[in-house]
Order: structure tokens, then sequence, then C-alpha cells
């Protein structure tokens, strides 16, 4: 009875805060929802969107119609034409219209390549003595292809783009090779089937996520998106429950309570009962919008993953670790700032260096190792091992051992403080 009466004092302290509970479900929906978008619009734009490129064609030859031509047809672009353009007035036209790349084909393009498969073509033939005539060695300059983006768009995404068309002109000076060493030897037209066989003679490279479970999803923005921003909210509870904490301690409510005829355990016990409900509801809440909303809105739908018992063991594991970490900042802080302002920021640096906003494999070694100390990364850690690689109960006990340490960690620095301050 002592306990339930605790539980019902703290639900009225928790609906009370309306700020804190705005923290707790308002703010993750909205970031959630944000970032999910922002990076499934990403997703979209490199695998699915054509990318607007402008061409400046100034080539009088074959090679520079021939270049368009295959990166009209990869797809993959959606061409303008602007060939009255030279190249310094090419990047200014790309900076006024606000477009973000563009192409400028010089006027000798043809006839370089030209000139190169046709050197490259003599010296094979005398070297395997089919002509008997050395050609010169002289280097040949190929014209360098201006290719123009906007400072804004990222480093990566122009590397995707220029080695796309890379790959398009490989095609272009293998076709010019073979049809000059037939020249050579004497044929005056290469076989059209035999060039076609070298051209399509590609490996192709199947992109295949290493998952112990073949029937899941392919992973998307929802499968990674909605569980990281949930466990950053979940642990943004440390500003409601550690401000509540400090403020009984700073206003004499725990000294109080050793005169009545209660233990301060059950005040304890019931603040984590309360607040551990509040974290499930926190995951049910965003899990169901995953599932429900996003296909509303044209986002992929979350797939919650097979072994649903590890799910709702990673669940519990992960709210108790927000709500012992909360607990220990409300035992630690003096003030009610000092308890917002610390744990706000301890969360944030939780989250940068646990991978819920930057992945952890693209940081420095040595971050990579101080990652391992943020429970966030082991929270998301599981949650990846469920939803993205199928993965079984082995894989999840590292992660269940760190956290159960955690756990323990701030139940017994609370304590201690505590009773180091006679408060229990």
């Amino acid at each position: 009875m002592k306990l339930m009466a605790s539980i019902k004092k703290e639900l009225l302290l928790l609906f009370s805060d309306k700020v804190g509970l705005s923290i707790m479900f308002l703010m993750p929906l909205l970031l959630v929802f944000i970032i999910t978008i922002i990076q499934d619009s990403a997703y979209k734009m490199v695998n699915e969107n054509k990318v607007s490129l402008i061409i400046s064609n100034q080539d009088k030859g074959e090679q520079g119609v021939k270049l368009i031509q295959l990166l009209t047809e990869s797809g993959l672009f959606e061409m303008h034409a602007q060939n009255q353009l030279q190249s310094h007035e090419l990047k200014n036209y790309l900076l006024d219209e606000n477009k973000l790349t563009a192409l400028y084909i010089p006027e000798n393009f043809s006839d370089k390549l030209k000139e190169k498969a046709t050197q490259i073509s003599e010296t094979l033939t005398y070297e395997l003595g089919l002509s008997e005539i050395e050609k010169s060695n002289t280097a040949i300059i190929l014209p360098n292809l201006h290719f123009y983006h906007d400072p804004v768009l990222q480093e990566n995404y122009s590397y995707s783009i220029t080695n796309v068309i890379g790959s398009f002109l490989n095609i272009i000076e293998n076709e010019l090779m073979i049809e000059s060493i037939y020249a050579e030897v004497g044929i005056e037209k290469s076989p059209n089937d035999f060039k076609e066989k070298i051209m399509s003679n590609k490996i192709v490279i199947d992109r295949i996520p290493a998952k112990n479970d073949e029937h899941m999803i392919n992973p998307n923005s929802t499968q990674h998106n909605v569980p990281a921003w949930t466990i950053f909210a979940m642990f943004f509870m440390v500003v409601s429950l550690g401000s509540n904490i400090v403020k009984e301690r700073v206003n004499g409510s725990f000294l109080r309570l050793k005169t009545m005829p209660t233990n301060y355990t059950h005040i304890l016990s019931a603040k984590m009962i309360v607040y551990m409900v509040v974290a499930v509801l926190q995951f049910a809440l965003i899990f169901s919008i995953g599932i429900t909303v996003f296909p509303l809105i044209n986002l992929p739908q979350l797939v919650l993953p097979s072994a649903f018992s590890a799910f709702i063991v990673m669940m519990l594991m992960c709210s108790m670790a927000a709500v012992s970490y909360a607990m220990m900042i409300g035992a630690l802080s003096k003030t009610q700032e000092q308890s917002n302002g610390v744990g706000a920021v301890s969360i944030i640096i939780f989250a940068a260096l646990g991978g819920i906003w930057v992945p952890t494999f693209v940081m420095p070694e040595y971050l990579q190792i101080i990652s391992n100390f943020s429970p966030m990364h082991w929270c998301l850690e599981g949650f990846y091992i469920l939803f993205l690689k199928g993965g079984s109960w082995s894989q999840l006990f590292p992660v269940i051992g760190f956290l159960f340490i955690f756990i323990a960690v701030c139940q017994i620095t609370t304590y201690t403080k505590l009773k180091l301050e006679k408060l229990i």
C-alpha cells in the first residue's frame, strides 16, 4: 500500500511537469519525423532521383556526343544543355541558377582521345611484331573535363558523380582502342559484335546486407532512426527525474519522509517504476508511429524484429539504464540548474559518442574506443543487432552485460550519495 501511495504521488508530480512531459514525448516524435524524412530524402536523391547536370559541350567530334548519350541513357542524370557557355561562364551560371552540378567538355576532346588510342594501338602492334615501324612514344596530354559543383554538395556525393562520369569515359576510350587496333592491323572496320562483347562484359556487384535473418527487410532510414532517436529522447528524462530528486533534497522532503512511517526505498522504487513506465510508453508511442504513420507519409514502415522476447528485454534494459542515470545525476547534483545542465550536456555527449548522430565507424579510432563507455552506444548496438542484423541472444550478451554494469554503477552511486547525506 505504501508503494502504491508513493507511485500515485510520483504520477501527480510527473503530470504537473508539463515541460518535462513535452521533452519526453513531443521532442522524440519531432526528432524521429524530421531526421527520418531528411535521411530518407537523401537516400532517394542518391538512389532514385535524377541528378540535374548542366552540360556545355565544346567538342566538335563524336566522342563528346557519345559521352552525353551514355550519361543520358544511364538514367542517373537530368541533362540540361548550355553549349553556348565557356568554362568560366558555366561556373557562374551554376551559382546564379542555384544548380548543383555542371560538366564542361573541351573542344579538342575527341581529337586527343583518338590520338591517344592510335598511339597505344601502334605501340601494341609493334611490340607484338605486327608492325615493323616503331612509333613515337611522345606523351599525349589528354584534355581535362571540368566538373563544377555547388560548394554545399557533400564531397562524397561529388566523388560518386565523377566516378560515374569516369566509368563512361573508360567505355569510350576502350571502344576507340579496339577500333584503332583493328585499323592498325589492316581491318577497316571492327566487328560490332566483338565491341559489344567487350563493352558489355562487366562484373555485376550485388549489394547484400550481412544479416542473420534473410527474411528481414533491408536496412532503411526508418530502421536506423526510430530506435536511435527513441533512445536519445528516453535518456533525456534526466531533465525531469533528475530535477525532481534535487528538488526533494533541497526543500527538505527527504528529511520529512524520515519522520514518517515509511521507507525512502519505497519513494525511490516508486520513481523508478513510474519512469520505467514512461520510457516504455515512449517506445510504444514512437514505434507505433513508425509502424502506422510513416507509410502514410511515404516513409519506409518500421518492421519489428522476429526475436520479440529479445526486443522486450532490450527495451527494459535501456529504460532501466536511462532511469538509473537520471537518478544518479539527481543524487549528485546540488541544484536543479546543475542537474538540468549537467544532465542535458552529458546526454548530448553520450549521443555524439554513441553513434546516434554520426556512425561510430566513421570516427577516429580513439573515439571509437571512447564510445564504448557511452550507454547509448550499447543501447543502439542492441537494437541494431535486432532490427538490422537479425541477431541472436548470443550477440546480445555483451550489450546486456555492459548495460547491467552501467545500471549497477548508477544505482550504487545513487544509494551511496544519499546514504552519505543521511537522507536514507
